[in-house]
C-alpha cells in the first residue's frame, strides 16, 4: 500500500533529495538523474538545521539557526515565502498529512504551527519551559507532540 501510494505521488518524475548544510545553503538533487545537484538553494543567514519535503513532494521546509523557517518549491527548489515569529533558533519541523500545515519547533521554548496556503502563523504554542528540541504530527492531524530539554512530552490537542 506504501509503495502504490509512493508511485502515485511520484508519477513519472525522478525521486529528489534535499540537504542543508552549516554554509546556510541547501541542495535539491535528482540522483537518479545526475550527479550534481539540480538547484542551489539560498537565503538562510544562519546554519540550516533541518530540511523536509511534504508528504505531496510539493514543497521543501527548512529550518534554520536565523530563527526562520523557509518554504521553497518541492520541484524548482525555488524560495517561496519566509515564516518568521521564532526568537531562538529553529531545531525541528514536521508536515501535517496534508501537506497543508508546518509545524515548527524552537530554542524560544515554542512551537509554531503555520498554514502554507496563507503563509502566516496559524497558531503558536507556548508551554515548555526550555528548549523545544522534537515535533511530530499524529497521522490524523489532530493533535501534535513536542519534546524538548525541560524533560516534558507534550501532546497538543487540535
Amino acid at each position: 500500500v506504501a509503495l502504490e501510494r509512493y508511485n502515485k505521488m511520484k508519477g513519472s518524475a525522478p525521486e529528489r533529495l534535499v540537504s542543508g548544510s552549516d554554509d546556510f545553503t541547501m541542495f535539491l538533487w535528482e540522483p537518479a538523474v545526475n550527479k550534481h545537484p539540480k538547484t542551489r538553494m539560498t537565503g538562510h543567514q544562519q546554519l540550516v538545521n533541518h530540511v523536509y519535503f511534504s508528504p505531496d513532494g510539493q514543497w521543501v521546509a527548512s529550518a534554520s539557526f536565523d530563527k526562520s523557517v523557509k518554504l521553497w518549491n518541492g520541484i524548482t527548489g525555488k524560495f517561496v515565502a519566509a515564516f518568521r515569529g521564532h526568537v531562538g533558533p529553529v531545531y525541528q519541523i514536521s508536515w501535517s498529512a496534508d501537506s497543508r500545515l508546518l509545524l515548527s519547533g524552537s530554542k524560544d521554548s515554542t512551537l509554531k504551527v503555520w498554514d502554507i496556503r496563507t503563509q502566516k502563523l496559524k497558531q503558536d504554542l507556548p508551554g515548555h519551559a526550555d528548549e523545544v528540541f522534537a515535533v511530530d504530527w499524529s497521522p490524523d492531524g489532530e493533535k501534535v507532540a513536542s519534546g524538548g530539554r525541560d524533560r516534558v512530552l507534550k501532546l497538543w490537542m487540535g
